[in-house]
């Protein structure tokens, strides 16, 4: 028989866990909870195994152990922000590695530490999962800016901006994940995959460029510095 809905999930059909994990014991316990909640699941016990999952059908939500055979969390984590904004809890085993976890740009939402509460995840997983989904009723109003992938151009109200191909590819990125702080480190990886010998500081000059560019055209969405950390893209709220 299968699970109720979701409470609260919105949908008629479960929202679907990919759990990453591989403790049988530790993935058994987390599917059989997610289930009894009224959740769908799926477990993968190898990073290249979940890799090849999450690209074939991305789920609701990643629960991704950090010590993972194939692939480690934090490589398959990075691998998939390539291609997608899936919501993403890392899991680790040691409470000083979530400080750790935290000063990288790795990607992921939020963070567990082993030993968990079953009911601590599931609540966790609800409440990311609401967030992500008011995210994306945002993002599915009709925007201003606008990405035009195929021509490599973004408008504002129809406008072409006029973007340098690396201007382009550095407000796609921050576009693709408003409200998620970008370092500087992460952005280069982004902008130059040729992995050249590159200054994070040249970044402060391409969002300088870009701010100016988006106050010309009459933007009223901003790009906010967080400092020691590096920028994060902000949607000014839209009026009725």
């Amino acid at each position: 028989m299968s699970p109720p809905p979701t409470p609260d999930m919105g949908g008629a059909s479960p929202a679907r866990i990919l759990v990453v994990e591989d403790d049988a014991k530790i993935a058994d316990m987390l599917t059989n909870y997610l289930q009894a909640q009224g959740f769908a699941t799926e477990w993968s016990a190898d990073g290249l195994d979940a890799l090849r999952r999450l690209q074939a059908q991305p789920p609701a939500l990643v629960l991704l152990d950090l010590m993972l055979p194939g692939l480690d969390g934090l490589a398959l984590c990075a691998a998939t922000r390539k291609f997608s904004a899936v919501p993403i809890i890392m899991i680790t085993a040691r409470v000083d590695e979530i400080d750790r976890l935290l000063g990288l740009d790795t990607g992921a939402d939020d963070y567990i530490c082993k030993p968990f509460s079953p009911r601590e995840v599931v609540a966790r997983v609800k409440a990311l999962l609401r967030r992500s989904q008011g995210l994306l009723a945002r993002i599915e109003q009709p925007a201003a800016l606008v990405v035009n992938e195929p021509a490599q151009r973004i408008t504002w109200l129809g406008q072409p901006l006029p973007l340098t191909p690396v201007e382009f590819r550095l407000l796609r990125l921050l576009l693709s994940r408003p409200d998620q702080v970008f370092g500087r480190v992460s952005l280069l990886d982004h902008l130059h995959e040729d992995f050249r010998d590159v200054s994070d500081r040249v970044i402060d000059s391409h969002i300088k460029n870009l701010r100016r560019k988006l106050k010309q055209a009459g933007s009223n969405d901003s790009i906010s510095s967080v400092y020691g950390v590096g920028y994060r893209f902000d949607c000014a709220p839209q009026t009725a």
